[in-house]
């Protein structure tokens, strides 16, 4: 306790900067996966990319990100097996963020996609166990974790792949596919924002105090994408797209996927940004909180003012530097990708999402797009997919949560030297 108050200001100060790593980690490796496939499709260049997902980011992450936040990612740990001795809590909050933040680092810096959550997880676990010991560490929590690493990308490839098909039967392999493209397109932009309005409502807005329940969340939903079917039609036969697809029959119908894959982006990226700012401010504001109130652990606390954006200045300036490396490798790496194959493995993500949300699966919604993009992969055959990338990214999941705990054991032991 002497320590909190004696160095408070200095360990609120040092947890900021470590909270500033960790947002930025998250912007350089998750934010990439929402436009890696854009990207990657030649939709938009890498530039427009960065400039889209800052916006959107910066949006969720800031205007609904949350005003209270849980201090404990997850209920990984039990906090009051620390209530006697909170200066530990502080300085494990403190190591875990580094450490997550520092992988996250690493990993961008290989190009690999890695779970920012199951980042922090494992750090959290790692400072936990050294401290108090394996009665402080939820493993049922972790069981889901593993289990997400085959479950959600295993449907998310499923659906990824459906989709694909579906766009080569009804569109592309028919004789007209751009008057196909005109006549599916609709339903394909209805079903989209159906989705992807059930996906900012349940998971992008839950913070901001909009409490529907499911039917009402299912009608809105439905109501918008009725809305966008119609407007969509009026559009695909107005003049400013003839127009645009005056360059060939293909290239007109990669165009309407275009349009589907940004939106479908954009709404990723705002509920990204709104749910996965918490794994950089929740121990941020676990610290903050348990210094201002002397030493008591609170399992939710009201945020500081500046904290949440900290935390989306982190992702967005993440996102600018060292984005463009997740983004090659979710873009380019696995498999090659037109605006048609990226749309599917968009929305398949999205699909997977909702379906997370709506049966309580375990989700990383980086695995989930790469096992979407695996999806579309497999549709065009096996040799369509880069297996040593896929086998490096795979290998870089599995290691993710000891490389987290190791890493938080050996920051702790560091902190605890310098201020114990």
């Amino acid at each position: 306790m002497e320590l909190l108050n004696q160095y408070g200001t200095l360990l609120i100060t040092i947890t900021a900067i470590f909270g500033l790593l960790m947002a930025f980690g998250i912007g350089a490796n998750d934010v990439s996966n929402a436009m890696g496939t854009s990207v990657g499709s030649g939709t938009i260049t890498a530039k427009q990319a960065i400039m889209i997902a800052m916006v959107f980011e910066f949006a969720g992450a800031y205007l609904a990100g949350g005003e209270v936040t849980e201090t404990i990612k997850s209920g990984i740990i039990n906090p009051m097996e620390f209530v006697d001795t909170p200066e530990v809590l502080v300085l494990g909050m403190m190591s875990a963020l580094f450490a997550a933040g520092l992988w996250l680092l690493i990993a961008s810096r290989m190009g690999w996609p890695v779970s920012t959550t199951h980042s922090i997880i494992g750090a959290i676990v790692g400072f936990a166990l050294v401290t108090i010991g394996s009665q402080a560490v939820e493993w049922g929590q972790l069981r889901n974790i593993v289990g997400s690493w085959f479950i959600t990308p295993v449907i998310s490839g499923i659906v990824a792949y459906t989709i694909f098909i579906s766009t080569q039967k009804l569109i592309f392999d028919t004789e007209d596919p751009l008057k196909n493209a005109k006549r599916f397109g609709p339903f394909y932009m209805g079903l989209t924002t159906f989705i992807l309005s059930i996906v900012t409502m349940t998971k992008g807005l839950k913070h901001v105090g909009l409490h529907l329940n499911g039917t009402e969340t299912f009608l809105i939903s439905l109501g918008i994408g009725i809305i966008s079917i119609i407007l969509c039609n009026f559009y695909l036969r107005s003049e400013s797209f003839k127009n645009r697809v005056q360059g060939g029959t293909f290239g007109g119908v990669e165009k309407v996927f275009s349009i589907l894959m940004l939106i479908t982006a954009c709404a990723m990226a705002f509920a990204h940004g709104s749910n996965d700012v918490a794994n950089a401010i929740g121990p941020l504001s676990a610290v903050v909180s348990i210094i201002e109130h002397g030493g008591e652990i609170v399992p939710k606390t009201a945020l500081a003012w500046w904290i949440l954006p900290l935390g989306a200045f982190g992702i967005v300036l993440g996102m600018a530097v060292m984005g463009y490396r997740v983004m090659g490798t979710i873009g380019t790496g696995i498999t090659d990708l037109t605006p048609s194959r990226g749309f599917s493995a968009e929305f398949a993500c999205a699909i997977t999402v909702v379906l997370a949300s709506g049966t309580g699966l375990p989700i990383s919604t980086t695995q989930t797009l790469v096992g979407a993009v695996l999806g579309v992969g497999f549709a065009r055959g096996i040799a369509a997919l880069n297996l040593t990338v896929i086998r490096n990214i795979i290998a870089s999941w599995v290691v993710t949560l000891p490389a987290g705990a190791i890493l938080a054991i050996v920051i702790y032991y560091c902190l605890k030297a310098i201020f114990f």
